[in-house]
């Protein structure tokens, strides 16, 4: 079980779709496959100090990879977290100058 919130959010998504909706504080991480939507919430506003409005999760199969002829293998599957701010937030500086 996912103990901190630094092990519950893994990394941002970083795509030209989600950086579309960070202008509707909208905003996309990879988290930990057994952390629920009350659990990202915490973890999201302990970590940036921001007002979660929303959480959306889904799981994401992991793609097939071929090294080389015959030897296909899978990357591990995931879970995405799209986590919508309250209006009244302020926005994850994280996120400002890449779009």
């Amino acid at each position: 079980m996912a103990t901190t919130a630094y092990d519950i959010i893994r990394r941002p998504i970083i795509t030209e779709q989600s950086m579309s909706q960070t202008e509707m504080k909208r905003y996309t991480f990879e988290v930990a496959k057994d952390a629920n939507k009350i659990q990202i919430a915490k973890a999201i506003e302990e970590i940036f100090g921001v007002k979660v409005a929303k959480v959306n999760t889904l799981r994401m199969q992991g793609k097939e990879k071929r090294t080389g002829r015959y030897p296909a293998g899978r990357r591990p599957n995931w879970k995405k977290a799209m986590v919508t701010l309250t209006e009244d937030s302020k926005t994850i500086e994280f996120f400002e100058g890449m779009v």
